[in-house]
């Protein structure tokens, strides 16, 4: 089982999250790789290192990080960036903006062959490329399929030539990997490329004269290095002015019961389509100080989108019941007064609730996103009205509340709440 802890420094240009390697059995010491130049951050780094207690004897942890990319970074351009993931009418939904802010993205740095790039960390695509960034170098382990790849998001694309190789995260090795040496692509910046943890139907149609293309997950479990196909994930609210706090952790094969209490409640994966591709769930309801505001749809959820997306005629529900209305300079709904009543989505038969103060944009943060003062704004979002385009997004604004479990092998998603 992998562990990843990480650590967040933040400024303008670039968000840190370093994960540090933890004493094992197997190896004699810990282990340390240095992404960044700054003294200082390696001095932090180290500390992190001898400071921080591995909860099992076989846990490895890695460098991790949260990348500011791109150069726009207004919160209409974040909501477009996220809307467009799932190909939802962005202008639509938020007016026209630019869809390739990054702000949000958390990067893994992956070892292939003998390079290490900077990867997005991803649950909604499946696929693992490189060459956004640094470009691919094969080496004397890699192999040319001589196929075609090619793929697209709602905030870009990427194609190329397909290749098998070594890769290797947080220790564990897979070998003869796919994937695609990106020549082309789109919208990219700041970042080498995306390594997908998203089911595996999503890389149908990628790869020319192939069905489909075992992901990370998938190969790790056929090659015997995990024993389940089961991805943790653990954020943690920014909070503040957002310097080196500890924001969160990914785990592979496996989940990690310090980071929630109570027991972890799954629900099936959904068989509706498109949600049914992704990690879709159905939300059963949706309450905004205990009534009603919506009822039963499909979800997505999904650590590479930042915000919360609900059917538009959720949110103007919520709207409603809150006394809120849209900001007209950030689209975002706002208040004149902080609310006081919980919003809550039941999933699986259980209620997950937020709280004002975690559904609602902290003012430390305003400057960072360019939110103009006076009001309260929410990381609660309208989707769009069309189910069958995705419209009901659940991401990290709601994930940094509740320890999320994808489970490959059981085909369903587990919430607890967060430790």
């Amino acid at each position: 089982m992998l562990r990843f802890l990480t650590y967040k420094k933040r400024s303008l240009d670039l968000q840190f999250f370093t994960l540090v390697l933890l004493r094992d059995p197997i190896y004699p010491a810990p282990v340390m790789v240095r992404l960044t130049t700054p003294f200082l951050f390696l001095a932090f780094l180290v500390s992190a290192a001898v400071s921080t207690p591995a909860t099992t004897p076989n846990v490895l942890s890695v460098p991790m990080y949260k990348k500011v990319s791109g150069s726009t970074r207004s919160i209409k351009a974040l909501m477009a960036r996220d809307l467009a993931r799932f190909n939802v009418d962005a202008a639509t939904a938020v007016g026209e903006a630019p869809a390739t802010n990054e702000d949000d993205t958390y990067v893994a740095a992956t070892q292939i062959g003998t390079q290490t790039f900077e990867l997005i960390v991803d649950t909604g695509s499946s696929n693992t490329w490189v060459g956004a960034g640094t470009k691919y170098k094969a080496s004397s382990t890699a192999t040319s399929t001589g196929k075609s790849f090619s793929v697209t998001y709602g905030t870009g694309s990427a194609s190329g030539t397909e290749y098998t190789d070594n890769l290797v995260i947080g220790g564990l090795t897979v070998t003869k990997q796919s994937i695609g040496d990106a020549t082309k692509t789109s919208d990219f910046s700041g970042v080498d490329g995306i390594i997908g943890f998203g089911p595996v139907i999503l890389t149908e149609g990628t790869v020319s004269g192939t069905t489909s293309v075992p992901t990370v997950m998938n190969n790790l479990f056929s090659q015997g290095t995990i024993s389940t196909q089961v991805l943790g994930v653990s954020f943690a609210p920014e909070s503040g002015s957002d310097t080196d706090d500890a924001n969160g952790e990914l785990t592979l094969g496996g989940t990690d019961s310090t980071k929630y209490s109570g027991s972890i409640n799954y629900v099936s994966k959904s068989t509706t389509s498109p949600y049914s591709d992704y990690w879709g769930i159905s939300v059963s309801s949706v309450t905004y100080n205990g009534a009603s505001i919506a009822s039963a749809a499909n979800a997505i959820v999904d650590t590479g989108t930042t915000l919360i997306y609900v059917p538009t005629a959720t949110y103007n529900a919520f709207l409603k019941a809150s006394g809120g209305k849209t900001d007209s300079s950030t689209g975002l709904l706002s208040w004149t007064t902080l609310p006081t009543e919980n919003i809550a989505f039941t999933i699986g038969g259980v209620s997950y609730t937020l709280t004002p103060a975690q559904y609602t944009i902290p003012t430390s943060q305003y400057e960072f996103y360019e939110i103009p003062s006076g009001k309260y704004y929410s990381w609660i979002i309208a989707g769009g009205t069309s189910a069958a385009d995705v419209n009901f997004i659940i991401g990290q604004k709601f994930l940094e509340n509740y320890y999320s479990v994808f489970d490959t092998t059981n085909s369903r998603v587990g919430f607890a709440t967060a430790a």
